[in-house]
């Protein structure tokens, strides 16, 4: 009998003991996943979560200090895309490279789903493009932009995209681009870009 309770005694804590290895070993694996996460990844867990189809509102505030909200649609490489959510303003198409956001303002509602896994690599191709590409399709339609950077805003149209800059040939937001409508130029870097509107 006082070896029968032994070895259930011993088993026991071998089951314990093996269960907290477990524990363990999860709580590890999730602290890797965590640390692995990027805030693309995270928008991307917001956008998802969205349960009425609408697409996710969430704020975001840029380097400066000025905050959107944004319902992000397409993730690339190092950029997000979406419609302004701004109720008091038309809703305009927007790029917001993802080096040009300070801080993400999710609602108590998003913050956990902001934290799910990612799905392995898609074979989107839209996921590898970068912001230099996106950019240098509004130069070949002549859309024209409202490029807010860190030092204020402008509207004209992107004539040239290089490799870390472009140039915009700047004129009224309501007159297209012809020679007489536009008043300058400017070559902005790209690290001084903050949000790219457009209809």
């Amino acid at each position: 009998m006082r070896w029968d309770l032994l070895f259930d005694d011993l088993e026991s804590q071998l089951d314990q003991e093996q269960r907290d290895e477990e524990r363990a070993l999860a709580i590890e694996e999730e602290r890797l996943r965590l640390g692995r996460l990027t805030l693309r990844d995270r928008l991307a867990a917001i956008a998802r979560s969205d349960s009425d189809g609408a697409g996710a509102s969430v704020r975001i505030e840029l380097h400066g200090g000025r905050t959107i909200s944004l319902r992000p649609q397409v993730f690339g490489r190092d950029w997000v895309s979406g419609r302004s959510a701004a109720p008091s303003q038309l809703e305009l198409q927007c790029v917001v490279p993802i080096a040009a956001i300070a801080a993400v303002l999710p609602s108590h509602s998003q913050l956990e789903p902001s934290l799910e896994s990612v799905p392995e690599a898609s074979a989107r191709i839209a996921e590898r493009i970068g912001l230099p590409f996106v950019l240098r399709d509004l130069c070949r339609r002549r859309t024209p932009v409202r490029l807010c950077t860190i030092d204020g805003e402008v509207h004209g149209t992107i004539d040239r995209v290089a490799r870390d800059h472009l140039d915009l040939a700047l004129h009224d937001a309501d007159r297209p681009r012809r020679d007489n409508a536009v008043h300058g130029y400017r070559i902005v870097p790209f690290a001084r870009l903050l949000v790219v509107d457009f209809r």
